[in-house]
């Protein structure tokens, strides 16, 4: 038996890769329904759960796909109905694990100096060209819209 030791009388620990509270509680609990017992202990019921689930996610998916080209959280209302979906379906409880590495991922990387660095600099040269760009136009045209309001 490896005990992790050469050393006789040594005892290995295993270190604890679960971080927080809130991620050990989540790979307990594990994949599947969130559905009470007495719903997942009749077959038909629990059925019918399930697809007035997807149904409600699916009416708070489109309207957030909706909300994309219109004004308002899109992006948010999208991965609201997926997070109804979650308690349900185990493929989106898959997806929505996968964005939130994603996105913790992302956020750690926005943190990286190098990477604040370059954002700024980027910034900055952007703000500049936009800052040349209503200098020459004001220049050229000075304070004049470039449609003729007085002939209305």
């Amino acid at each position: 038996m490896n005990t992790g030791s050469d050393e006789p009388g040594e005892v290995a620990v295993a270190p604890d890769e679960t971080g927080t509270d809130e991620v050990r509680s989540e790979q307990e609990r594990g994949l599947g329904s969130r559905a009470p017992e007495f719903i997942k202990a009749r077959r038909l019921l629990h059925v019918s759960w399930q697809v007035g689930v997807f149904i409600i996610g699916l009416a708070v998916v489109v309207a957030g796909i909706i909300m994309l080209p219109l004004p308002g959280p899109g992006w948010v209302v999208i991965f609201g109905g997926m997070a109804i979906w979650a308690t349900e379906f185990v493929w989106a409880q898959l997806v929505l694990r996968w964005t939130k590495r994603k996105v913790t991922e992302a956020a750690q990387r926005a943190l990286d100096p190098k990477v604040r660095r370059r954002n700024i600099i980027l910034t900055t040269i952007g703000l500049v060209i936009v800052a040349v760009l209503v200098g020459i136009y004001l220049w050229k045209f000075g304070m004049a819209m470039p449609w003729k309001i007085k002939n209305q």
